[in-house]
């Protein structure tokens, strides 16, 4: 009976510790600018993005899809996010790097698209009208 404690409270602390990898943690996110801002001109054409520092855990990806619709990310990378390691563009925009690990995620649907990324980005929602661009979860 002693055996059979020792080895149930052994596998539960090492249950404990797996990690739960790729979680982005939730923060509040409400970004308001105007498309006219000469920062957001990369978003006026299919393909662009822009990087926008001081929101969500590691700063915001927004992307211009090819359809004329937006996307929004989380620039934290979900291979090991404790580390905040924010995610950099690559050249053309259509993929971003994560320095640390060298995971990469394509813009156009946040997934994995190199290991040792196996969790997509985290999206936010976005909206634009009226020549406003909102963010928010």
């Amino acid at each position: 009976m002693r055996k059979w404690i020792l080895l149930s409270a052994i596998a539960i602390s090492c249950l404990s510790c797996v990690k739960s990898g790729g979680v982005i943690p939730n923060v509040a996110v409400n970004f308001q600018a105007a498309t006219t801002d000469p920062r957001f001109s990369a978003l006026n054409v299919p393909g662009g993005a822009v990087l926008v520092n001081g929101y969500g855990v590691a700063g915001l990806i927004l992307y211009r899809e090819a359809d004329g619709s937006y996307a929004a990310y989380d620039r934290c990378s979900t291979v090991d996010p404790s580390k905040l390691c924010a995610v950099t563009l690559d050249a053309g925009n259509f993929t971003v790097t994560d320095p640390c690990s060298g995971g990469k995620w394509a813009l156009s649907s946040g997934n994995p698209v190199k290991a040792p990324a196996v969790t997509s980005l985290k999206a936010y929602s976005i909206d634009v009208s009226n020549f406003e661009i909102f963010v928010s979860n």
